[in-house]
């Protein structure tokens, strides 16, 4: 058995030190929303065990430089905190980490869920299949999952990276 695959079989069986992975997320937010000028702000993070997530929330006024253009600086607020993780717990299992800052992801899941579902009922009055503009995965997601709920309509995603776009279709 070779080096690489007795580390990798000692990764996925070893348990993940939510605690110290939740502790070192908080940390860094904090002081990150601090380095911005921003000792307004509040941090709070869990971890859920049964998950293996760690959720960290950003709440407090004008944070709007934090999210970024179309939630731009939020990802990327948010791969900087993976990084730190596995940085800091190198050689060891990860906990997933989401990062939402002013509750921007939950506002920004409820309007694309309004969205998709005016557009599925344009789609279904028209019998006309409508291309959505380019999307995130996670933003697919969540069209995708809309739509399969709405009887009358599916969904296909087609092109490739930044590009790739979510098409509802009549049935």
């Amino acid at each position: 058995m070779s080096e690489t695959t007795q580390s990798t079989e000692q990764a996925t069986t070893a348990t993940i030190d939510l605690e110290g992975q939740r502790a070192a997320v908080e940390s860094f937010l904090t002081g990150f929303v601090e380095a911005f000028g921003r000792s307004d702000a509040t941090v709070t993070v869990t971890a859920d065990e049964a998950e293996q997530t760690i959720d960290a929330a950003v709440d407090g006024p004008e944070l709007g430089l934090l999210v970024g253009p179309k939630g731009a600086t939020l990802q990327a607020l948010q791969e900087l905190v993976r990084s730190v993780v596995q940085r800091r717990f190198v050689g060891q299992p990860h906990a997933r980490v989401r990062v939402d800052v002013a509750s921007y992801r939950a506002r920004r899941k409820a309007a694309l869920e309004r969205f998709a579902r005016e557009v599925a009922e344009s789609v279904k009055e028209t019998g006309v299949a409508k291309a959505l503009d380019p999307m995130g995965a996670a933003d697919r997601k969540v069209v995708h999952d809309v739509i399969n709920e709405i009887d009358g309509v599916t969904t296909v995603s087609e092109g490739q990276d930044e590009n790739r776009r979510v098409i509802i279709r009549p049935v």
